[in-house]
């Protein structure tokens, strides 16, 4: 059980579902809630696909271009150092009107939902806890699925803690996510060290 915790903390900071949320109601204003709900499904029905299939393949894809734990964690962690700043510092994430039937798999699924850092994320997890596998995956899963509730429910979620209040939640998570950037990349430079 504290394996699962320990990978679930990272992964929710790394989905920021709260964060996805001002965004989401940007691309998806004035659509009608029964479309909204169906891109919804098709969104989490995506990022799940595409998260399991990097947490099967990831490693070995890895393996195969000859990437070692320390290479992916400094890589890894000064990716998700690089895009949190970006979050921390941007005033506002990147906002375009779409048509809804497109946004459920690009670009809400992949790479709002799943993106570099939750990808980024899973395989350092994986790589942390290599006989848990299973565990990675079941953290990753329920973090989807909690970001599927939380887009499900986002209009009653911005009322209760308002745009501001979510522009709050997404900056500390993003401040949360560069510690964990840094962390990452002190420990991959000490796996070097050591070696």
């Amino acid at each position: 059980m504290k394996i699962f915790w320990l990978c679930f903390v990272p992964l929710f900071v790394a989905v920021d579902a709260i964060g996805v949320l001002p965004l989401f109601l940007n691309l998806t204003d004035g659509a009608e809630a029964s479309r909204v709900r169906v891109m919804v499904i098709q969104s989490i029905v995506t990022a799940l696909a595409v998260a399991l299939v990097f947490c099967a393949v990831g490693e070995f894809l890895l393996g195969l271009l000859g990437i070692t734990v320390s290479d992916f964690m400094i890589a890894g962690g000064a990716l998700l150092f690089a895009l949190s700043l970006y979050d921390l510092l941007a005033l506002e994430k990147h906002q375009r009107k779409l048509d809804v039937s497109s946004l459920g798999a690009v670009p809400v699924g992949v790479p709002l939902v799943v993106g570099p850092a939750v990808l980024t994320t899973t395989i350092l997890l994986l790589r942390q806890y290599p006989s848990s596998p299973l565990i990675v995956a079941l953290a990753m899963v329920v973090n989807i699925l909690i970001a599927g509730l939380v887009l499900w429910f986002s209009n009653g979620i911005i009322r209760l803690i308002g745009k501001t209040g979510a522009k709050t939640v997404s900056k500390l998570a993003s401040l949360l996510l560069a510690a964990i950037g840094v962390m990452m990349m002190r420990k991959g430079i000490m796996l070097i060290i050591v070696k």
